[in-house]
C-alpha cells in the first residue's frame, strides 16, 4: 500500500489484509511503501504487523515502485490505504494470478461503487473515456484502466522497468503489460467511499491530463501516424482536384485559396509522419516501446540513406515544377497571368519541395540519434 499521511485509516487496511492472508493460509506480508507520512502512520502500521519501507522519492507511482522494489513474495497486490478498497476479498485476484496471469485488474464498475465513493466526472467521464482510450489504443481488455487495485505477478513487472512517478504509473503499467504481451485478467472489486475527512490527493484535471499524455506518447500510431495520415489524404485529393480546375460545390468556389490550405495540409501531414518515425524508433531504441515487425519495417523506409533518396527526387521534382511555373509566366512578360493555372504549378512545386527538406533533415535526425546507442549495442556485443 502506497501510503502518505493516512493515519485515519491505515490501521483497518493492515487489519483487513493481514486478516486475509491468514484466513486463506497465504505465506504472505502486508508491505507499506511509506512517502513522507508526518502524522504517525509508519507506527500504527508496524503495530499492527505491517513492514514498512521509507521511501524518500515523491509521488504515487513513485511509492509504488519502491514497494515493488521491496516485496519479498512471488504475487504482489497493491491498494490504497484510505480504506475505500475491499481488502478482505481478494482470493479472485490470487486465483487469477495462481492460474498464470501476470496482472489482474479489478474493475469498480463491474462490482459496485458506493454512494459518494467516485465523483460523477471521474465516474461518468474521465474514467470511461481514458479506460475507452486504453483499449482503442492499445487492445487491452481492461473495462476499469485506472483502477487502484490490482495483482501482479512481481517479477514479470520488475521486468518491465516502470519509470513514472506519478498518477499515471497506473497507466504506465496496463500500457507496458499490453505491449510486453503479457496476460492481462480482470475481475469485479468493489470501492466505497474513502475513510479519509480529508481530500485525495489525486487532483482532477492534472492527473487525468497526465494519464491521457502517457497513453499518446506510448501510441505513437495515434499521437502521429493516424492524424499524419489523415491531413496527408485530405490534403491530396483536394489538392488533385484542385489542381484541374476550380471546384464549384452549390453557390460556394474553392478555387487557389483552398489549393494552397490543401497543400499545407500535406506538408503538416509529412512533418507529423516523420516526428513519429523519428519518436516510434528512438522509444524502440532506448527500449520505452518493444520492437515489432512495424517498428523494423519503419527502421526500414525511414533510414537516413533512403530518407536522403526520397528528399532530392522531391526537391527535383518541386525545382522543376517551379521553374515550369515561372517559364510560363515569363511567356506573359511576368505581367497578369489571366489564369490560376501557373500559381497552382509554382504551389505545387513549392510544396514538394518543402516537403523534400522536411524529409532530407528528419533522415539526418533519425541517423544523429541511432549513433550512440548503435556504438553502445556494438560495443556490449564485442564484450
Amino acid at each position: 500500500m502506497p501510503c502518505l499521511n493516512e493515519a485515519e485509516t491505515i490501521g483497518i487496511c493492515v487489519e483487513k489484509a493481514i486478516r486475509f492472508i491468514e484466513r486463506h493460509q497465504i505465506a504472505g506480508e502486508v508491505l507499506i511503501a511509506d512517502n513522507g507520512s508526518t502524522d504517525g502512520s509508519q507506527e500504527i502500521a508496524v503495530a499492527l504487523g505491517a513492514r514498512v519501507v521509507s521511501i524518500p522519492e515523491k509521488g504515487y507511482g513513485a511509492a509504488l515502485l519502491g514497494g515493488i522494489a521491496h516485496a519479498r513474495g512471488d504475487y504482489c497486490v497493491m491498494g490504497d490505504a484510505d480504506d475505500s478498497y475491499d481488502f478482505d476479498s481478494l482470493q479472485f485476484f490470487l486465483a487469477e494470478l495462481r492460474n498464470g496471469a501476470d496482472l489482474v485488474m479489478g474493475n469498480r464498475f463491474r462490482g459496485g461503487i458506493g454512494e459518494g465513493a467516485m465523483p460523477w466526472l471521474h465516474r461518468y467521464l474521465g474514467n470511461p473515456v481514458l479506460s475507452f482510450i486504453g483499449r482503442l489504443f492499445f487492445k487491452v481488455p481492461v473495462g476499469d484502466f485506472h483502477c487502484g487495485l490490482r495483482g501482479f505477478n512481481t517479477e514479470r513487472i520488475r521486468a518491465l522497468r516502470l519509470l513514472t512517478t506519478g498518477m499515471e504509473f497506473a497507466s504506465e503499467m496496463v500500457v507496458k503489460c499490453s505491449l510486453a504481451g503479457y496476460r492481462i485478467r480482470e475481475v469485479p472489486t468493489t470501492l466505497k467511499k474513502d475513510g479519509r475527512s480529508r481530500a485525495p490527493h489525486l487532483r482532477t484535471w492534472r492527473d487525468g491530463w497526465r494519464h491521457l499524455k502517457f497513453l499518446l506518447m506510448y501510441s505513437p500510431r495515434w499521437l502521429y501516424f493516424i492524424p499524419g495520415g489523415v491531413l496527408i489524404l485530405v490534403g491530396f485529393l483536394s489538392s488533385a482536384l484542385l489542381f484541374i480546375a476550380p471546384l464549384k460545390v452549390g453557390a460556394v468556389v474553392f478555387d487557389l485559396n483552398t489549393f494552397v490550405i490543401a497543400c499545407f495540409s500535406i506538408i503538416v501531414g509529412v512533418q507529423v509522419m516523420t516526428i513519429g518515425a523519428t519518436a516510434r524508433q528512438y522509444a524502440a531504441l532506448n527500449g520505452l516501446l518493444p520492437w515489432s515487425e512495424r517498428t523494423m519495417m519503419l527502421e526500414r523506409l525511414f533510414s537516413t540513406d533512403r530518407m536522403s533518396v526520397y528528399a532530392l527526387a522531391l526537391i527535383l521534382l518541386g525545382l522543376i515544377a517551379v521553374i515550369l511555373g515561372f517559364a510560363s509566366w515569363a511567356q506573359h512578360d511576368f505581367g497578369d497571368l489571366g489564369s490560376s493555372r501557373v500559381p497552382r504549378v509554382v504551389i505545387a512545386g513549392l510544396t514538394l519541395s518543402v516537403i523534400g527538406f522536411q524529409i532530407l533533415f528528419s533522415g539526418f535526425l533519425i541517423g544523429i540519434l541511432r549513433i550512440p546507442l548503435s556504438s553502445h549495442k556494438t560495443s556490449s556485443r564485442q564484450q
